[in-house]
C-alpha cells in the first residue's frame, strides 16, 4: 500500500442532541472511546462514566435492560 500525504481525521467523540415529543431538548448525550457522558439541558457540565462501568451497568439484569433485535 502507498504512502499517502494526507488522511481523514475522526473526531474525538460524537454527540447527540436528545429531544422529546415536542421537539424540545431534554439533554446531550456523548461517546467517547473510553467513556461516555449525560448533560441535561439545563446543565453546564457533563456527568460522566467510564465504558468498563457502563457495560457492568448496562448488562446487570438488575437495571432490565433489554437486548435489541438488530
Amino acid at each position: 500500500m502507498p504512502n499517502y500525504d494526507y488522511s481523514f481525521q475522526s473526531p474525538a467523540f460524537m454527540e447527540e442532541g436528545i429531544i422529546d415529543d415536542g421537539g424540545r431538548k431534554i439533554g446531550t448525550i456523548r461517546i467517547e472511546p473510553v467513556s461516555i457522558s449525560w448533560k441535561p439541558a439545563s446543565a453546564r457540565e457533563f456527568r460522566t462514566v467510564a465504558i468498563d462501568e457502563f457495560i457492568a451497568w448496562i448488562t446487570d439484569p438488575e437495571t432490565k435492560a433489554r437486548q435489541t433485535k438488530s
